[in-house]
Order: C-alpha cells, then sequence, then structure tokens
C-alpha cells in the first residue's frame, strides 16, 4: 500500500519540545488553559496549518491573508498583530527553539478563551503556537499513489463558515478513524447535497473530459492554502480549470485524481473504490508549481 496520507506520519515528534501561547514560550508539559475553555467547549475558534523550510515561512502571504479573513467572519477583536512581521518571528522563533527550521510543520490555534455560550469574557483573541519537525516525503512527489474512497456517515455543511478550518472537526475525525480502519490513505467526504465536499486534511481535484475541477467554496470545503496557490497558478497559465459542483459519479468517470494541502503539496490518487487513475496532471502541476517552492 502507498504510504499513507496523515498528517502524522510524516511528523517527528518531539515531546520534550516547547510552545508559544499568547506570545510566551512554554515546555509541552505545561497546561495553559481551563476546562472553561470556549474552544474546548463549543469548538470556538480556528486552526492554520503551516510549513516551514530553512527557517523562512512557505505562501506566507496566503497564509495571512486566510488568518485575516478567518479573525474577521468569526467576530474577533481586530488586531493588526496578525499580519504583523512580529507575528510570524514568534513562529520562526519556536521551529528555532524545537531545532526543526530546516523542515517543520507549524500549527496554529487561534480562540477566545473562557466563558459560556452567551457570555464570553472577552473577544480577545488568544493563540497557541506549536511546531514539529517533518520528515523529507514531504517534499517528494508520492509514486506509489494513494488509496481512498468515500465516507458516507457524516455530511459537511455548506454555509457561511463551512470553508474555515474550524476547531469543530469531528466529521474529519470519524472520516480518518474509518479510513484506518479500512486500511485507506484517505477518506473522501460529502456535503449535505450528497456531493464531493474535500478530503480529511487535503483538498481533491479531478481531471474530467479534458478540464479540472475541484469543489467550490460553497460546497463545505476548506479554503485550502495550496489550492488557492495552484488555483491562481493554473489560471495564469491557462489551464481548464472549474471550481464546481462535484458528484460522487464524477470521480468514477473522471481520468485522474489528486489532493492538495499545504504540506505535502499535490499526492496523486492511484485509487478510489474500485476505479484507477494515472498521474499525468498532478505530476506536471507538482514539478512546475510545487518543486519551485522547496528550491
Amino acid at each position: 500500500m502507498a504510504a499513507n496520507l496523515t498528517q502524522s506520519n510524516f511528523d517527528v515528534m518531539n515531546t520534550k519540545g516547547f510552545f508559544n501561547y499568547n506570545g510566551k514560550i512554554y515546555s509541552n508539559d505545561v497546561t495553559v488553559i481551563s476546562p472553561d475553555n470556549r474552544s474546548f467547549r463549543y469548538g470556538d475558534g480556528f486552526f492554520e496549518t503551516m510549513k516551514v523550510m530553512n527557517g523562512q515561512l512557505l505562501l506566507k502571504e496566503l497564509h495571512v491573508e486566510r488568518i485575516t479573513a478567518s479573525l474577521q467572519k468569526l467576530s474577533f477583536e481586530e488586531s493588526s498583530f496578525f499580519h504583523s512581521d512580529d507575528f510570524i518571528e514568534e513562529i520562526l522563533s519556536l521551529t528555532d527553539n524545537d531545532k526543526c527550521n530546516r523542515l517543520a510543520r507549524v500549527r496554529v490555534n487561534f480562540f477566545r478563551g473562557n466563558g459560556g455560550l452567551y457570555d464570553a469574557e472577552s473577544m480577545k483573541i488568544n493563540y497557541i503556537i506549536q511546531a514539529w519537525a517533518a520528515n523529507d516525503a514531504v517534499n517528494r512527489f508520492n509514486e506509489n499513489g494513494l488509496v481512498m474512497d468515500v465516507y458516507t456517515e457524516a455530511r459537511k455543511a455548506c454555509d457561511a463558515f463551512s470553508h474555515l478550518k474550524n476547531n469543530n472537526y469531528l466529521s474529519y475525525v470519524m472520516a480518518a478513524l474509518w479510513a484506518k480502519e479500512n486500511k485507506l490513505n484517505d477518506a473522501v467526504l460529502l456535503n449535505n447535497y450528497n456531493r464531493i465536499a474535500d478530503s480529511t486534511i487535503a483538498n481533491i481535484f479531478i481531471v474530467k473530459d479534458g478540464t479540472i475541477k475541484t469543489p467550490a467554496l460553497t460546497e463545505g470545503c476548506i479554503a485550502g492554502v495550496m489550492r488557492n496557490y495552484l488555483l491562481r497558478c493554473m489560471r495564469k497559465e491557462g489551464l481548464p480549470i472549474e471550481e464546481t459542483q462535484i458528484d460522487v459519479d464524477d470521480l468514477t468517470e473522471a481520468s485522474e485524481l489528486f489532493v492538495t494541502n499545504v504540506m505535502q503539496g499535490i499526492r496523486w490518487i492511484k485509487q478510489m473504490g474500485n476505479t484507477n487513475y494515472n498521474k499525468q496532471l498532478s505530476l506536471y502541476l507538482f514539478q512546475k508549481y510545487v518543486e519551485p517552492l522547496y528550491e
């Protein structure tokens, strides 16, 4: 079977490392949030996954753009800090602290703090930055291809918040557990119209009848940074690309499937259910648009 897509397989866990909580560095064995935390109680917040290579944050501008939009959408207290060089420096300083600035996965969790559903103590932004050293495999194209299938026990909402990486990730959690139990590399989630949304940790693209298609943000998929980057690149090149509705039947009729996220770039799908696919376009896109990011 192909190497598993799940993010943890590409992390070198550092249990003796550190994290950043609201600008201060703590050891990983320190607890900083209470049982009254609204993110813990209600999923009140969102997170951002980033990739650091050789002390640089990849696609920095697109990450800052998404963080800013998410903070505004979720009615957090306004702050210019999160699109400043100081915030980026905190991220890079943590990877230095944990000795993983050569290649690291960074997760920043944003949340509102303590309080009940109607009485948040503050609208102020709290944040936790974590970093893990990553395996070099994240920088290579997956020659073996992924084996995936469609998860049908949950549905993603299609609303004003479904494109955010919000802290209520239950549908993705259950789909990931199902994929692991069934010895799959990943699982595709459906929206409440029984159309394709995305996978547990990636956006999905298909190639059908000579056109590249990916679910529109109105279909409930996450507004991925790598998705955004590749859409801009493909449109600039003039490739036939559509953000649209994708039915389950479209998967079996497609000639190619691939998934994208910021840590792994592009991963081609070898098999979805009983259907097999090629990797011609995904390899081309990886070599033209993703590999140059790593140079």
